[in-house]
């Protein structure tokens, strides 16, 4: 998205977060993450601190990583998009639908998402996506 700069990632959502803010023109990706921080009010101040950069999230104190957390917000709201994987698309309406939310639906999504690219990374290897897309059918 934005290179594999961390810094200037963040700084990507405190810049489309001020953008929006301002009520200044926004680029497509600016959007969608503008987007996902209107859903998520605990965050809008917290990224534009002068701070939250360099903030460090290793899982020791018990607080989520907001970066990670929108991350997998737009991973998903991208696969809901491409239709790709097709069982992200039939799990999400399925949800949706039960829900009443489809905000909470990304969040079971971003929950399947999360556990195998966290189970990929421990074990050094490629996401499996067949495991993602069986997780995906059992929501």
């Amino acid at each position: 998205m934005f290179g594999q700069d961390r810094d200037s990632l963040r700084r990507a959502y405190a810049e489309a977060w001020q953008r929006h803010q301002d009520g200044l023109p926004l680029d497509m990706q600016q959007q969608r993450i503008a987007n996902v921080l209107t859903l998520h009010p605990e965050y809008q101040d917290f990224v534009l601190a002068p701070d939250a950069a360099a903030q460090e999230f290793d899982g020791s104190d018990g607080r989520t990583n907001p970066y990670l957390h929108m991350g997998l917000h737009l991973a998903v709201r991208e696969q809901l998009a491409t239709r790709l994987p097709p069982e992200a698309v039939q799990a999400h309406a399925r949800l949706a639908k039960r829900l009443g939310d489809a905000h909470a639906a990304e969040h079971r999504l971003i929950d399947c998402l999360a556990l195998e690219l966290w189970q990929a990374q421990r074990a050094g290897r490629a996401p499996d996506m067949d495991a993602y897309r069986e997780a995906l059918r059992g929501l």
